[in-house]
């Protein structure tokens, strides 16, 4: 049978209480007294309930994040990030998806309800904004990952899309690419509306204004970037670039143009976004905008764990840079 608080309590000839007290080192305990329990918890080789002694003292020392699903592509590398942030510092994270809907938002009700954890990480599941914004205003510390629509309701960590998307179209241009076919990502989100506006901005100011018709909207799948250029292609719209709003819907479109006949980055090349491990096994390898996944949930993490341990939360986005990764999509290895 395990040993418990009771145990300890009735063998060193104490309450409860003050068993739980010495373990806690709350409230005044006599020496000798204190002593003699310590003696019994090592003598019974009592292990206490770490989430017991984290209530007691008003703190969990756990992390709850919050996310849509792990199947999104990038969802991994934040993961990781938050994980060796928390991990570092003594905490544990507590996970939960949106997998099952309303079902899965009230088991993680239940958990806020319970105190099951001192601060939350979250990639904002759709429809849910609201509600995670009445729990920060109810005290619960908050720090939104990749703030997609731009909510200024509580600290954010995100990257420079707009500059990331402008240097995908400084390096097309510099290869001398003049009609770049772009696959957004789902226009609601602030992400997809950065991307493009810095893509077509970089065009524009070349004097190379891009044509709605190369523009197609899409939902950052694998499926859209190959149905994307199987349309051009079968409407006869020419191109000579292609620049996908991530990574997966830019190795559609390598799968497209081969199925097509076409040679990348000889007769178009491709550029993605966000560079995943995916980025440098495509064939050709792919020219990406680096996006700091694991950069953006290590520096979440360790905001929120700063702020538990009384530094006030930052009244400005955390703001981490994009990169450029060069690939044989561009014509560069």
């Amino acid at each position: 049978m395990p040993i418990t608080i009771a145990d300890v309590a009735t063998r060193a000839g104490v309450s409860k209480t003050t068993v739980s007290r010495v373990l806690n080192g709350k409230g005044e305990v006599d020496g000798r007294t204190a002593d003699r329990v310590r003696a019994v918890i090592t003598d019974l080789g009592y292990v206490p309930s770490a989430r017991a002694v984290g209530l007691a003292r008003g703190r969990t020392r756990v992390v709850g994040m919050l996310v849509p699903a792990l199947t999104w592509p990038w969802m991994g590398e934040v993961l990781q990030g938050a994980v060796d942030a928390v991990e570092s510092e003594g905490y544990g994270l507590l996970l939960f998806t949106c997998n099952r809907g309303d079902e899965s938002m009230r088991r993680f009700a239940s958990q806020v309800s319970a105190k099951s954890f001192d601060g939350l990480l979250v990639v904002e599941p759709e429809g849910t904004l609201d509600y995670i914004s009445a729990l920060h205003e109810r005290g619960l510390p908050v720090i939104l990952i990749d703030d997609r629509a731009h909510q200024p309701r509580f600290p954010s960590v995100r990257t420079t899309n707009e500059a990331g998307a402008r240097a995908a179209a400084a390096h097309l241009l510099a290869l001398g690419r003049h009609r770049p076919l772009v696959v957004t990502g789902l226009r609601r989100f602030g992400c997809t509306r950065e991307r493009l506006a810095g893509f077509a901005g970089g065009y524009a100011d070349a004097g190379l204004p891009i044509e709605p018709a190369l523009v197609v909207e899409g939902d950052f799948t694998f499926e859209c970037g190959r149905a994307a250029v199987e349309r051009l292609l079968a409407d006869g719209v020419p191109f000579d670039a292609v620049f996908a709003h991530n990574d997966l819907s830019a190795a559609g479109a390598l799968q497209a143009l081969r199925d097509a006949g076409l040679r990348v980055p000889d007769d178009v090349a491709v550029v993605g976004f966000d560079d995943l491990p995916l980025a440098g096994h495509t064939h050709p390898p792919l020219t990406s905008v680096r996006q700091p996944l694991w950069e953006m949930g290590a520096a979440a993490a360790r905001t929120l764990i700063s702020h538990l341990a009384g530094t006030p939360l930052p009244d400005t986005p955390t703001i981490i840079p994009t990169s450029f990764t060069v690939r044989a999509s561009t014509g560069t290895t």
